[in-house]
């Protein structure tokens, strides 16, 4: 007999399996004549019934859901729903996932219920189910997700309510260490009030992508906008292009004075 078909993937041969067990089930018994899944209902009448929660050698191995949400199996990090950390739960391989059961009184059930499935994974590649995180700082696809400012007065309440643009402009902002931003917020908002939001905070978007933050970048911008020229080519300030003079004056200091040899004095 050949190996198994790696092409095959596990949960479709647990589906074939099923329904092959619920055909020759449901057709009559060459010897009794009788389907067996009839046979089994007559049976149950016989059956003892089963406790609430099962044996614990069935529920698999126990582990302790460490402070980051996690429980650690065969050296691998698998996440559980929040409200875990520090209880007992219990783990167990089911073909190709690991099944992490616990307590109902933790995830507001009767009995042992399971909490989470994760495919099972190798050392040094965690499975982590960003639901289990709702607070974290992650888009579902696992991208770092941009933070977001939250008003603190009315101020910048509507300094933020002009649009996508203030949010952007706010953090690049912040993380620039620009100066006076509570007043250059005050002043967007102003001319968010003459000129309309919207070219306001398209305008603080550019700014934000340009690193633009200095007294009047925001106003330029918005004139630059009005008069139809293209921003497809933004400048971002750095250090190799300043318009300040410079420090070559002072490249000789510090250094000896040179001597003619023919006039045998000190040429500066």
């Amino acid at each position: 007999m050949g190996g198994p078909d790696r092409g095959v993937d596990l949960a479709q041969l647990v589906d074939a399996c099923a329904q092959w067990c619920e055909q020759v089930n449901a057709r009559a018994h060459r010897e009794t004549g009788v389907a067996p899944i009839a046979r089994l209902a007559v049976e149950r009448g016989h059956l003892h019934v089963l406790p609430t929660d099962p044996h614990v050698a069935a529920l698999g191995e126990e582990r302790l859901v460490n402070d980051d949400q996690t429980v650690r199996f065969g050296s691998v990090r698998y996440s559980t729903p929040p409200g875990m950390i520090g209880h007992e739960v219990w783990v167990r391989v089911d073909g190709e996932e690991l099944v992490i059961a616990a307590s109902g009184d933790l995830a507001g059930h009767a009995g042992l219920v399971e909490v989470a499935r994760h495919r099972l994974s190798t050392p040094g590649n965690p499975r982590i189910d960003l639901s289990h995180y709702p607070d974290h700082p992650q888009d579902p696809d696992g991208s770092p997700r941009p933070p977001r400012p939250k008003g603190r007065n009315d101020a910048e309440k509507a300094f933020l309510a002009l649009g996508p643009g203030a949010h952007a402009w706010l953090v690049e902002a912040a993380a620039a260490g620009a100066q006076r931003v509570r007043s250059k917020m005050t002043a967007a908002i102003e001319l968010a009030a003459l000129v309309g939001v919207a070219p306001v905070d398209a305008a603080l978007g550019v700014a934000a992508t340009a690193g633009r933050f200095a007294e009047g970048d925001l106003l330029a911008i918005v004139e630059h906008r009005a008069a139809g020229d293209s921003i497809t080519a933004l400048v971002v300030p750095d250090e190799d292009h300043s318009a300040q003079p410079g420090t070559s004056a002072w490249a000789a200091f510090g250094t000896r004075p040179e001597v003619d040899p023919q006039h045998e004095e000190e040429v500066f």
